[in-house]
């Protein structure tokens, strides 16, 4: 004889205790709901979220700064040639300050630099070709500066007489690289032009020539 299968069988949970499946079930119904509001508040997709954190970015990426340079109205991209705090080498071509200089002047500047770079020396352009309307703002900055036009002109010229303007002057720095131009420069044509401006070249001689005496400032 065979025993019945179902006679030890345990009591399902619901039988035994059908008070705590009632409990059970409202509980589960209760964390559905709450799972529910979780899952459907509205979240902020990755391009939104992006985009927001883009928005509280500076132009170049870092955070707003209190003593950023106010902007140029003329623009490093409409051609000022105002390098804008930037470095700027004289091999940074695609900024107007390097790419609107005389081509006999940057290929000098250019050569001497690499030569430089041999001795531990690295050039920075501080300023190249100039735009007629910052070469005049300059100016007026100057006089403010300085008190006249005249005291002025003895570091800035006119626009319609500087060298920066028609691309046929360049600013070097930093002052080693000032030093070793001073001294090497004429064997590439470069030259100090003025005694109160160790930093600012032009092409006058050729290379391997004699360079002239240094005018006292940019008024005489």
């Amino acid at each position: 004889m065979h025993d019945d299968p179902t006679a030890d069988r345990p009591v399902p949970a619901a039988r035994r205790f059908p008070g705590r499946t009632a409990v059970w079930a409202g509980s589960t119904a209760a964390l559905v709901l709450v799972l529910t509001a979780v899952w459907g508040t509205p979240t902020r997709s990755e391009p939104a979220a992006r985009a927001a954190a883009t928005a509280d970015r500076g132009p170049d990426g870092g955070g707003a700064s209190a003593d950023a340079a106010p902007e140029d109205t003329d623009g490093a991209d409409s051609g000022s040639g105002r390098p804008d705090g930037r470095e700027l080498t004289p091999f940074d071509t695609r900024h107007p300050a390097i790419g609107r200089l005389d081509e006999r002047l940057l290929k000098a500047v250019q050569k001497a630099a690499r030569d430089a770079r041999d001795d531990g020396i690295e050039f920075r352009v501080t300023s190249g070709w100039r735009s007629k309307e910052h070469q005049q703002r300059l100016l007026d900055e100057g006089v403010e500066k300085y008190g006249s036009l005249e005291k002025a002109r003895r570091f800035v010229k006119t626009p319609e007489n500087s060298t920066h303007v028609s691309g046929k002057a360049v600013d070097i720095g930093p002052t080693d690289a000032d030093d070793w131009l001073i001294r090497k420069g004429s064997a590439y044509g470069l030259c100090q032009v003025y005694n109160n401006e160790m930093w600012h070249f032009e092409l006058l001689t050729t290379p391997g020539g004699t360079c002239p005496t240094p005018l006292t400032d940019a008024a005489g």
